[in-house]
């Protein structure tokens, strides 16, 4: 759950199938790893279950983009909640390139 001061921002979830890809928009708290706000593309939860719950899901991957610029990651499912998130490791990376890649500067500088 965000807290006020949060910093949320909007990312893009690919959910990659055996022969599919469902597509999703979310918003990924950059404090806490956390993604809420989950909300597919042209795919029906209701009636196709979730993603990660089809016997053909093989992982999850997320996008924050800007400016034409993208910083690509992995992202975990707890699947006995459903809850959407990146690891801490995987948190302070998507900083470092997001800051490196948004203003210009080469990461690693």
């Amino acid at each position: 759950m965000s807290k006020k001061g949060d910093l949320l921002v909007p990312i893009h979830i690919d959910d990659e199938l055996f022969d599919e890809v469902i597509t999703s928009t979310a918003l990924l708290n950059l404090a806490s790893g956390e993604i809420s706000r989950v909300e597919y593309q042209g795919y029906d939860e209701g009636t196709s279950g979730l993603p990660w719950e089809n016997e053909e899901y093989d992982f999850s991957c997320g996008k924050l983009s800007n400016a034409g610029k993208d910083v690509e990651f992995s992202i975990q499912v707890n699947k006995t909640t459903g809850q959407y998130s990146v690891t801490a490791s995987e948190l302070q990376e998507i900083k470092q390139k997001a800051a490196a890649l948004f203003s210009g500067i080469p990461a690693g500088s």
